[in-house]
């Protein structure tokens, strides 16, 4: 299973959101450039991701963005599911597969495509925004960068 680039982009944009929580609203050009998003294409992520409950705006002159609920309420399995579908590392598992399978029903490689789709899932549902956060802010001080003047 391929995360698509439009899936990296809103992991990218909530992530940058998460990194602000509790600062106020966060503008779409800044995420645009922090996250190296194309502005255009992240309006739209933004647009469906407000559909979608993971994030609200403030309209007007200090408008922007914020996340909907707290960051470690947010898993990165949820982000997947709602942007890219189903998790699911064959095209034969899902519910419509795109390819008819002659093997249907007799396959050896099924119990291997479940146990890896088990596993993806494992991970990307206890992987939250916050810990995405904390895991930056370990590599940041494992360098021994500092922002501190």
């Amino acid at each position: 299973m391929w995360v698509t680039q439009k899936c990296q982009y809103a992991l990218r944009a909530l992530f940058e959101l998460a990194k602000r929580e509790g600062r106020g609203v966060v503008r779409a050009a800044d995420i645009a450039a922090n996250q190296a998003i194309p502005k255009r294409f992240l309006e739209v992520i933004l647009h469906q991701l407000r559909q979608g409950g993971f994030v609200d705006s403030q309209r007007g002159k200090e408008g922007g963005f914020f996340l909907s609920r707290p960051a470690e309420n947010i898993t990165v399995g949820e982000l997947i599911r709602f942007i890219d579908g189903p998790i699911n590392p064959v095209d034969c598992q899902l519910e419509r597969p795109q390819f008819d399978c002659s093997l249907k029903g007799n396959c050896v490689f099924i119990g291997l495509w479940e146990e890896a789709r088990q596993a993806l899932e494992r991970v990307y549902d206890t992987k939250t925004l916050k810990d995405l956060v904390e895991r930056e802010q370990a590599m940041l001080g494992a360098d021994g960068l500092s922002y501190c003047i």
